[in-house]
């Protein structure tokens, strides 16, 4: 292997990895003696700190990590809670609608409640923690399922899905078709 093929090897895991990792087996995986893997990292160090990256690699007990250098900790931070802030749109509530009163359910079921493609935000409310994979259902295909996890619970001050309001029953409500003969005699 090539001394940059290296390098870029001991970058990629470290970048992957998003904790330390142990040098024997960073040497194991990157398939480089443990003294090169240690040279490398001081070399990275040593470019990242002359191009002023925000990276850096620290030594950890027996470990390395890549991570950012503190002065960047602020930037971070308000980075981070900027994103937590965002407000769910209309689609995220009425997905985690349908989900919470069907649980567990599929993408197909919530697309065909919603009449529209419900992919991406599905997607999403996984990645926020608000739903999560159940397990695949025993249909053609081995669609997965999904659920609400307890982060849902407590973003929206439930202690259990009991506590999820009612669903109207209709009643004092009118249909369309009153609707209809109510708008048109001008009621």
């Amino acid at each position: 292997m090539k001394f940059n093929e290296g390098m870029a090897a001991v970058e990629a895991i470290l970048f992957a990895c998003g904790e330390p990792i142990e040098l024997e087996k960073f040497a194991a995986a990157a398939e480089i003696e443990k003294d090169t893997v240690e040279k490398i990292i001081d070399l990275l160090n040593q470019r990242y700190s002359e191009q002023q990256s925000a990276l850096q690699i620290m030594r950890l007990g027996t470990g390395f990590q890549m991570m950012t250098r503190a002065e960047f900790a602020p930037k971070i931070k308000a980075a981070l809670e900027t994103r937590r802030n965002v407000p769910l749109s209309q689609a995220a509530l009425e997905v985690l609608a349908v989900v919470a009163y069907n649980q567990p359910v599929t993408k197909s079921f919530v697309e065909q409640v919603r009449g529209v493609d419900s992919s991406g935000v599905v997607n999403s409310l996984v990645e926020r923690n608000l739903l999560e994979e159940y397990g695949r259902l025993d249909l053609p295909g081995r669609p997965i399922a999904y659920k609400t996890t307890e982060n849902f619970l407590r973003c929206f001050g439930l202690s259990g899905l009991e506590s999820l309001p009612a669903i109207p029953d209709g009643s004092g409500q009118i249909d369309f078709d009153e609707y209809e003969e109510m708008t048109l005699s001008g009621e």
